[in-house]
């Protein structure tokens, strides 16, 4: 299988994942604006997601 296009997706808890370009997103997933080549995908990821809590439990430790 050729290597496609992907989006960078996230979910209500901040949680980061790839979704083909080419698809409709699954329920409870957004996109990001960063769309390419599967690699680069999870490269914005790597830089972009530091804290891979879930955002409601950031919130929670947070108060």
């Amino acid at each position: 299988m050729q290597d496609g296009q992907y989006k960078v997706v996230v979910n209500d808890e901040e949680q980061y994942s790839i979704w083909f370009a080419d698809r409709p997103l699954p329920e409870g997933w957004r996109e990001t604006g960063f769309e390419g080549p599967k690699e680069s995908c999870l490269d914005h990821i790597e830089q972009v997601w530091t804290d891979m809590r879930p955002r409601s439990l950031r919130e929670a430790m947070g108060r």
